[in-house]
């Protein structure tokens, strides 16, 4: 039994900078759980603790029934994947699937037996005699891949393993990732920048923020039920909208906001009680793009709201509308953080004028809906999400 446990982990360097804060997780055996979050959140750091590779500061850090603050990197019985393959140009695949084991001074006839029984694993066995130089990016890392799991260890720690492949390739070591998931059953530590990533791979998902734990669940539930306005707008492709509304009673519970007012159905009231004292009040409204349609699509008892498509993405099966609401982005630090990282590394985000907040509705395709046109989007009003404008926090979470 090899399950992980991070007891208040904390990692500060000697300038004072907490690259990770008081982490506490719990990764079960055999589970694939997946460390997410922004570039910068620490949850890279929090990995290279795990395998031995970063000095713990505070906290405890325990896999199976063991203590490894101070046991070094080779005795925790880890194997890493790096963003990196690392391969040895001069040493065939054989070679550099069972480079560790000729380290441990296995015998040739079970080195020779394992590395056959990994590379048929991951689809290498014609490739074994091929230098690294002589394969394309997605076998490399297989290879990278196939050198941790001919060690048997008790856990896999992969940082970023995917990130120098292709997109289509991506899409393919995923499953790939999880077939072996699924055939090994090895506990699974995996960082990834990329939400898609995360929510496609993870039995669990641990969302981390400037060395923090955010939320821990599966991913439906980090999407279905967020903790925070974080939460809300990291994980989601596109982001969740959010807009500043007051809940008021008109004929009936209603959010209000640039000109719309969306009807809040009895279920809602029902399972967020705590939304009763928030009448009167401003809270966060958050709208996922998949709740919207053109409202022909859509059944009558949606909401209703028109807007003029600023611009449209076709994707094939569906069609993402960008279009402006008269109210300004929302003013929480949460929000100006999840932008900022938007934009890293990409230029400054599509801005409408007269600072006016942009959302996106993603429609069937066979809406046919056109940048310039006015449209009647629906909303899916029973799936809208309320967070406090002081905290953040979501509005009647299992949690607060």
């Amino acid at each position: 039994m090899t399950a992980i446990t991070l007891d208040r982990l904390d990692k500060t360097y000697p300038a004072g900078n907490k690259a990770v804060d008081a982490l506490s997780l719990d990764i079960e055996d055999g589970e694939f759980m997946v460390l997410v979050g922004p570039s910068g959140c620490g949850k890279s750091t929090a990995l290279r603790m795990v395998a031995g590779l970063e000095e713990i500061t505070g906290g405890e850090l325990r896999i199976g029934d063991r203590v490894m603050n101070r046991t070094p990197s080779r005795d925790r019985d880890v194997a890493m994947v790096f963003q990196s393959y690392a391969l040895y140009p001069h040493l065939s695949v054989r070679q550099n699937i069972g480079f560790g084991l000729t380290l441990r001074k296995v015998p040739k006839a079970q080195i020779r037996r394992r590395v056959d029984e990994v590379a048929e694993i991951l689809g290498l066995t014609e490739y074994l005699e091929r230098k690294p130089r002589n394969l394309s990016g997605g076998q490399r890392q297989r290879v990278a891949m196939g050198r941790a799991i001919v060690r048997e260890p008790q856990a896999f720690l992969m940082d970023e393993p995917l990130s120098n492949l292709d997109a289509k390739l991506r899409v393919s070591m995923r499953s790939s990732l999880s077939q072996l998931h699924d055939r090994l059953g090895v506990t699974t530590v995996y960082v990834t920048h990329d939400q898609v990533e995360a929510m496609t791979l993870g039995d669990r998902v641990c969302v981390m923020r400037e060395g923090r734990l955010q939320q821990v669940d599966t991913p439906q539930r980090l999407f279905d039920n967020p903790v925070n306005l974080f939460v809300a707008g990291f994980i989601g492709s596109p982001a969740m909208n959010f807009v500043t509304a007051e809940l008021v009673r008109d004929d009936g519970p209603h959010a209000v906001f640039a000109g719309f007012k969306l009807p809040i159905p009895a279920e809602t009231m029902a399972a967020r009680p705590d939304l009763d004292s928030y009448f009167g009040r401003n809270v966060i409204l958050g709208v996922r793009p998949s709740d919207f349609e053109d409202s022909a699509q859509a059944g009558p008892e949606w909401a209703r709201i028109r807007a003029r498509a600023d611009l449209t993405e076709e994707l094939g099966s569906e069609i993402n509308v960008i279009f402006s609401i008269d109210a300004s982005p929302v003013d929480h630090k949460d929000a100006a953080d999840l932008a900022q990282d938007a934009t890293d590394g990409d230029g400054a985000a599509l801005s409408p004028a007269d600072n006016k907040a942009l959302w996106t509705a993603r429609v069937n395709a066979r809406s046919r809906i056109q940048p310039g046109q006015q449209v009647e989007l629906a909303v899916d009003n029973r799936s809208l999400h309320f967070f406090d404008t002081e905290s953040g926090l979501a509005i009647g979470h299992a949690g607060h």
